[in-house]
């Protein structure tokens, strides 16, 4: 079986509805080193990451430890907002969006959440992956058999473990939760 270690990454310095690829800030950089502490012991492993800076920046702490460059994986990048909306338009598109269910949601979403589903599906080695809000929820929600968006809210810079045998995602360890009204997604 193949563990995969799913890290949100740290915390960024603007939200969805602000910028379209902000970096980290100060607390972000920190929650990255703080985070590559916890996992250097495991490895080294494959390093996967969004492209989007926010997961490269937290990735980074890491790949030095490990000496080891982060593959980029569009497929584990964040949703995709609908085309077209403004900043503001984003962040209440995201609201709605992360109040639903699987089912209700438009067909390229749900394509998406199947990409995701078979990157992770298709990994065949111990791996950290440095991803998103949604984007870890949606494994998380399908391993679980769990219909809503938000099934869990992981903090930044948590941990979710995923075991696979390339058929099956199952959760090992949900990653440290706060409360919804408490993060910034994305």
């Amino acid at each position: 079986m193949v563990k995969l270690y799913m890290v949100r990454h740290g915390r960024q310095s603007a939200g969805f509805g602000e910028s379209l690829d902000p970096g980290l800030d100060d607390l972000g950089r920190t929650q990255a080193e703080a985070v590559a502490k916890v996992l250097a012991p495991l490895g080294p492993l494959t390093i996967l990451s969004s492209p989007l800076t926010r997961t490269r920046e937290t990735a980074m702490p890491l790949s030095k430890i490990w000496k080891r460059e982060p593959v980029l994986e569009e497929a584990v990048a964040e949703v995709p907002a609908p085309a077209g909306l403004t900043l503001a338009g984003r962040s209440e598109w995201l609201g709605g969006f992360l109040a639903g269910r699987w089912p209700d949601v438009a067909p390229n979403l749900n394509a998406w959440r199947r990409r995701v589903v078979g990157k992770l599906l298709g990994i065949q080695e111990d791996s950290v992956i440095f991803s998103h809000f949604v984007a870890i929820n949606a494994a998380f929600a399908y391993a679980m058999n769990d219909e809503r968006v938000t099934a869990f809210s992981p903090t930044h810079t948590s941990v979710t473990i995923f075991e696979t045998d390339g058929k099956q995602l199952r959760v090992l360890e949900k990653g440290e939760e706060a409360p919804l009204a408490r993060i910034t997604v994305n």
